[in-house]
């Protein structure tokens, strides 16, 4: 059974943990995600991979939900039931030009290990990340050593620009050429950075929709792509923001908010 071999807090109900996986750890590249259960009652959810070593993974979740709350209380040398992986396609990497790394709230984490690699591969990285105030920013010393500029902005002001990250991102193509713009975090963020730099950019966006297997049996994560039905876990999670049917999984990620929250309250779960 997976062992949890370090846990930290990073900000506000945002965590970290390294996970004993060498099988796992091995193999694992950046944009890949792991799906993980805690018990046999318990609900699979996936986590994109934020970093790795020959032995561990590093999974940044945000507790929010049921599952993710039961996971924040874990400890130390406690153990998951199971945790398969790495799943999903890895990024494309290669050398653009300038990339500009668009990350809101927990998407920070996944910039991480995408940032590492675009830098190794030449590129001129721009990052830009977002939290709701200063307390819940994460990774912004590592991010800001593999960043030619990074640009932080917060929803109360209280640190970098007070605003979202799309108006951020708005300033900057009026000044620069960006050949390559990666967001993730919120669904409706990635939604609004896709239309700015529509005719403007190439555009990747890593998607989190409903998830269940991870291997395209259940469907759960199908999604929208040009006009075709894609699967999030085995086309994906990375596809063309452009060709994303935002309004479809808009619709489709907030069919179990309600349930969610029965559970919780259920469990009692705050």
């Amino acid at each position: 059974m997976p062992i949890i071999t370090k846990k930290q807090k990073l900000a506000e109900n945002i965590f970290l943990m390294n996970v004993k996986a060498p099988n796992i750890a091995k193999k694992a590249k950046p944009g890949q995600f792991v799906i993980l259960r805690i018990d046999e009652e318990g609900e699979r959810i996936p986590l994109t991979i934020a970093d790795s070593n020959q032995n561990e993974i590093t999974l940044v979740f945000q507790a929010i939900g049921k599952t993710t709350k039961q996971l924040s209380e874990l400890k130390k040398g406690d153990n998951m039931l199971d945790l398969i992986g790495p799943l999903g396609n890895p990024s494309d990497i290669r050398e653009y030009g300038t990339v500009c790394l668009v990350g809101g709230g927990i998407g920070a984490a996944e910039l991480l290990p995408l940032a590492k690699a675009l830098k190794k591969a030449k590129n001129k990285i721009i990052t830009i990340i977002g939290a709701k105030n200063k307390k819940s920013l994460i990774f912004v010393d590592e991010l800001k050593k593999l960043s030619k500029q990074l640009i932080i902005c917060t929803d109360d002001g209280s640190r970098g620009m007070k605003g979202f990250v799309t108006a951020a991102l708005e300033a900057l193509l009026k000044k620069e050429r960006l050949n390559l713009v990666y967001a993730v975090g919120p669904t409706i963020m990635m939604k609004s950075v896709s239309a700015l730099t529509m005719d403007k950019a190439r555009t990747t966006v890593s998607l989190n929709p409903i998830m269940i297997d991870g291997i395209g049996m259940c469907g759960g994560c199908r999604v929208i792509v040009d006009d075709q039905v894609r699967f999030a876990c085995v086309d994906g999670p990375e596809f063309n923001g452009h060709q994303v049917d935002w309004d479809d999984l808009l619709n489709r990620t907030s069919h179990y908010l309600e349930e969610e929250k029965h559970v919780c309250n259920l469990r009692k779960i705050k």
